[in-house]
C-alpha cells in the first residue's frame, strides 16, 4: 500500500522543469520529483550521520575513503563474476 499523498505547489526554473518532464516518462513528473526529493532527504540524513561520526571520531581521511571505495569495487567485481558464473 502506498503512502498518502498531498498536493503542493512548487517553483523551479523552467529549464529544470522541462528537463524533468522529459525524463519522468510514464510515471509522471510528480513521481519523478518525489523520488528526487526522497534522494535528497537520504543524502541530508547521511550528512548528519557523518557529522556526528566525525565529531565523535575525527574527520574521515582521504585514505579511509579510498579504502572503502576499493572494497566496494572488489565486492561489485566479485558479485559480477559470480553472477556470470551462475548464468
Amino acid at each position: 500500500m502506498s503512502e498518502p499523498t498531498g498536493k503542493y505547489s512548487i517553483t523551479m526554473p523552467r529549464d529544470v522543469a522541462e528537463a524533468a518532464k522529459v525524463r519522468s516518462g510514464p510515471s509522471g513528473l510528480s513521481a519523478y520529483v518525489a523520488a528526487a526529493v526522497a534522494r535528497q532527504i537520504e543524502r541530508d540524513n547521511l550528512n548528519e550521520v557523518i557529522q556526528v561520526a566525525e565529531a565523535e571520531h575525527g574527520p574521515i581521511t582521504d585514505e579511509e575513503i579510498q579504502s572503502v571505495r576499493d572494497q566496494l569495487h572488489r565486492a561489485r567485481s566479485e558479485q559480477a563474476r559470480s553472477g556470470a558464473d551462475a548464468a
